[in-house]
């Protein structure tokens, strides 16, 4: 399993959107994003306008890091997608809600999607009463996620409206719709783009 190990603000500032969710960092104004309002490098003030593939390119790259995935688990999200009845890119994002440590970051269980990868990957993660330790983990309607590890929930975030949380135990009420994503995703672009 692989993972990104590098400047996560970095690629914040590529994406001009708060992708990787730092907790209280990125919320009270220290985040570098807030003061730096270009792309990193020696040419990131120049102004250059992008053309149709590079904005279809940036939207794919800020969901994939948003999520934190690399391509090739991406696109297999993608393909599964397609294979599915209804809008394309509606079903990709509804697909990359329903993962494990999604939704274990969503029920507020800890502060960032980061931090709910490790809870997983370490076992103190547990679906229906199972110890599951693979962020990947597809979450079915009726799946009641906890965790034995002592956390404090993070009360200033609002749980969407498809999980319920009840003393530190959230169960997938119902799949996610594209109304209860509260991510600006632009994922028409995304569909476009593999549908080169």
């Amino acid at each position: 399993m692989s993972r990104y190990t590098g400047a996560k603000t970095r690629l914040c500032r590529r994406e001009g959107a708060h992708v990787f969710q730092k907790g209280s960092r990125c919320e009270n104004g220290k985040c570098s994003l807030n003061k730096k309002q270009q792309a990193p490098g020696m040419h990131g003030n120049s102004r250059r306008r992008l053309s149709i593939f590079g904005t279809q390119l940036r939207e794919k790259q800020k969901i994939k890091r948003t999520y934190g995935l690399f391509e090739k688990p991406f696109r297999n999200y993608f393909d599964a997608a397609v294979r599915e009845q209804g809008i394309t890119g509606e079903v990709m994002l509804q697909l990359l809600e329903r993962r494990l440590d999604n939704v274990v970051y969503r029920l507020g269980l800890v502060v960032s999607r980061p931090a709910a990868r490790k809870l997983v990957t370490e076992g103190k993660v547990m679906v229906n009463g199972k110890v599951l330790s693979y962020p990947s983990y597809s979450t079915k309607v009726g799946d009641v996620v906890t965790s034995d590890a002592k956390l404090t929930i993070d009360g200033n975030r609002k749980t969407p409206l498809w999980l319920n949380l009840e003393n530190k135990a959230g169960k997938v009420a119902s799949l996610p719709t594209r109304d209860q994503i509260d991510a600006d995703f632009k994922e028409q672009l995304v569909v476009e783009y593999y549908s080169r």
